[in-house]
């Protein structure tokens, strides 16, 4: 059984929210905007706040381009290589299924092959470093450059190719996450699995004539992030996935 008075709720379904000001570096083809990447086991979904820009995704349908104004709603699932564009002050709520597994590592840059050949090689590629603010946005710029270019690379590929190309690059990314799936289950268990389970015993009691839960209902309130950190699309400004306790 769950703990329906757990003391520190968690935003609905184990879900996490972030808001997310996009980049407005360009690319190696001129176009202004984050780091491609790919999740390997959550989906995303972007509620687009305001200005205006585009998300090119790559899956085994292809490629496709999507645009992105104030109100829009899109979501893709695991293994679709996205890259945002920003066309003019593009701010975005990002939420994302499973929160806490991004923050643990799941996604992967499209950097070029000779980056993806290994953890050494893709670490030194992605890491921001340990230098003040100024090192670490120049870190990021140059990340996302090089995910862009091999973002670019992989479309070529996969418009000659077919799924052959994108499957090689889903196979370069599943190994490089491979060590550290095992330390993702806890963060799993303890957040998006036990909301699904908190709701299955909430229904089985209703089903008996019982609402005890109810009487546990409380209000939660998240406040504003401090700060913004650099993430792969764009500065983002994380809510916690749990509430400090009961308001």
């Amino acid at each position: 059984m769950t703990d329906a008075a757990d003391t520190s709720p968690l935003f609905p379904g184990g879900t996490s929210v972030t808001h997310l000001t996009v980049y407005d570096w360009p690319g190696p083809d001129g176009l202004v905007g984050g780091s491609a990447h790919v999740h390997l086991a959550c989906t995303e979904g972007y509620v687009v706040l305001g200005g205006a820009g585009r998300v090119q995704t790559l899956s085994l349908d292809g490629f496709a381009e999507t645009p992105l104004t104030p109100m829009t709603v899109v979501w893709f699932s695991p293994g679709v290589v996205h890259r945002l564009v920003n066309d003019g002050g593009l701010q975005i709520l990002a939420v994302m299924q499973n929160g806490g597994l991004p923050e643990a590592g799941d996604s992967v840059l499209t950097f070029p092959p000779p980056y993806l050949s290994g953890p050494q090689a893709y670490q030194q590629a992605a890491s921001l470093g340990d230098g003040g603010p100024e090192a670490a946005a120049a870190s990021a710029q140059r990340r996302q450059l090089l995910a862009v270019q091999g973002f670019l690379l992989l479309r070529q590929e996969v418009n000659q190719r077919g799924a052959a190309a994108l499957e090689e690059f889903y196979a370069a990314a599943a190994a490089l996450v491979r060590e550290r799936v095992r330390a993702w289950d806890p963060i799993w268990r303890q957040g998006p699995l036990a909301a699904a389970l908190r709701t299955g015993e909430q229904l089985e009691a209703l089903a008996a004539g019982q609402f005890e839960h109810l009487r546990q209902g409380r209000l939660s309130v998240l406040s504003p992030p401090d700060g913004r950190s650099l993430g792969m699309c764009g500065r983002l400004a994380a809510y916690p996935s749990r509430a400090r306790g009961p308001a």
